[in-house]
């Protein structure tokens, strides 16, 4: 039996876990499979209350389940929002979810944004480096505030973590039966860490001559990616590049209440998410669009091996959105819960 720990989050992060969760629910009913729900307090009202965001203990306790579901993070009363990257990059740093993936497909022409371009287009994955990087933290600030302030923020690639995002990368294209991998940087420019990209790319790809391996500057790449979507499978990047990147991704495939994620490490953790904020001033008035946290919710259960309940929620949001019978966001009427329940009574349907 799976057990899941689920962590709602903060303002419309709240709603659209709880459309994910009663999604799961439904779908573990209708495909006889059961499931452990169990939910955690961690949010911004805790941490307002009591100081406290994830202790290292309760993080043990996270350790124990075979994944975790978070919603959005971040309220404007915690300004640096101190329990957001506590819970988020601790998690991710902590334990070692190396793995960001995530997927961009366009689901219906209708959200696809380029002229002349048809969804089948745009179906590509992204693998970014998790926990290295420019976000490990290290660096700091020098006379602040005065007119001779410097700061400084480090950059750290290793040869394991560059090697392991890589191989990870030729690995699901492989399996997959995807037919290329691209590995993007900007080595022209950053040419230490580049170069250590560069020669770990030619070394590994060497290892898989099944899959086609070719390079490209990042802002090349975010120019065709525009242009010709359809030309990439897998686009292998560093943390700071991934996370830029993946956004223009959800552009192409409708915008971030359409993009799903998965915190990796695989044999070990995981955790999954929708990509988008928590966008406070929409908390509780029923117009979120809850699509990116119920795909994470799909993303989460093919991780598990249930592929029949996975393939049952893609299959009823892709109705749902072609009936145009979601949030208005992506051209619907309906408020977040609706367009839960909507999803749901697909699900139902299709389970005969």
């Amino acid at each position: 039996m799976p057990r899941i720990a689920v962590i709602p989050g903060d303002g419309i992060g709240i709603d659209v876990t709880r459309e994910a969760v009663k999604v799961l629910q439904v779908v573990a009913d209708v495909t006889r499979t059961t499931l452990s729900l169990d939910e955690f307090d961690y949010g911004a009202e805790k941490y307002l209350a009591t100081g406290i965001s994830l202790p290292d203990a309760d993080l043990e306790k996270l350790k124990a389940y075979d994944a975790i579901f978070i919603g959005a993070l971040g309220d404007p009363r915690i300004p640096d929002m101190a329990h957001a990257r506590d819970i988020l990059l601790g998690t991710r740093f902590k334990l070692d979810l190396y793995v960001n993936h995530r997927p961009v497909r366009c689901l219906h022409e209708r959200l696809l944004p380029l002229r002349g371009k048809r969804p089948q287009d745009v179906d590509i994955v992204f693998f970014r480096e998790n926990t290295e990087g420019a976000y490990v933290g290290i660096g700091g600030i020098f006379k602040k505030g005065t007119p001779d302030e410097i700061a400084v923020q480090e950059e750290v690639n290793t040869r394991k973590g560059v090697e392991r995002i890589l191989r990870h990368a030729f690995d699901f294209a492989r399996r997959q039966g995807r037919r290329s991998v691209c590995m993007t940087d900007k080595s022209n420019a950053l040419r230490h860490g580049g170069d250590l990209w560069q020669r770990v790319f030619k070394e590994v790809g060497e290892d898989y001559p099944d899959v086609t391996s070719f390079h490209l500057f990042v802002d090349a790449l975010a120019m065709q990616l525009v242009r010709a979507p359809e030309n990439f499978d897998v686009i292998v990047a560093n943390n700071m590049f991934g996370d830029i990147l993946t956004d223009l991704g959800a552009a192409l495939q409708g915008g971030l209440g359409m993009a799903a994620s998965g915190n990796i490490h695989p044999g070990r953790h995981a955790m999954f998410e929708p990509v988008h904020g928590s966008a406070p001033k929409y908390a509780g008035k029923d117009v979120a669009n809850p699509i990116a946290a119920i795909l994470a919710a799909e993303m989460m259960l093919e991780h598990l091996g249930l592929a029949q309940a996975g393939d049952l929620i893609q299959r009823a949001v892709v109705g749902a959105i072609a009936d145009e019978q979601v949030t208005k966001d992506l051209g619907g009427r309906l408020g977040t819960r609706a367009a839960g329940d909507e999803i749901v009574r697909r699900i139902r349907a299709l389970a005969g």
